[in-house]
């Protein structure tokens, strides 16, 4: 399967669960807290509204390689059939778009390149503390 071809939100779908669950890896090995505080600790990272700032630095940054930035750009023009929950469109959207290219380096099995980008998010948003 080409997973160029696939649906850009089928691709932030995958994206979402990729950043989720390499959060909770890190914020577990740093916090040693209750599941409430880790939650909380957790969205710092996830929000919509974070992800579409660090998609920003991203950009600023130049970070993607060209084939990364048309997924990004596909996912962040994609039609969604869903509203964003307490975000405005254009951040959501934004989020997407970060997510797609996630999803994009976990289903090609970029694996070095997928963990640079992660780690990457992860300080963006330590800094912004």
């Amino acid at each position: 399967m080409d997973i160029k071809l696939l649906n850009p939100l089928t691709l932030a779908y995958m994206g979402d669960a990729v950043l989720d669950q390499h959060v909770r890896a890190y914020i577990v090995t740093k916090l040693q807290a209750k599941p409430n505080r880790l939650h909380q600790e957790a969205k710092r990272y996830v929000s919509a509204k974070s992800q579409a700032q660090t998609l920003e630095q991203l950009l600023e940054a130049e970070w993607f390689k060209e084939h990364e930035l048309d997924i990004v750009r596909r996912g962040r023009n994609a039609k969604s059939y869903t509203k964003a929950k307490n975000t405005d469109i254009q951040t959501y959207r934004k989020s997407s778009g970060l997510e797609a290219v996630i999803g994009f380096l976990y289903l090609e099995g970029q694996q070095e390149r997928l963990n640079a980008l992660l780690e990457t998010i992860v300080q963006y948003v330590n800094e912004r503390k």
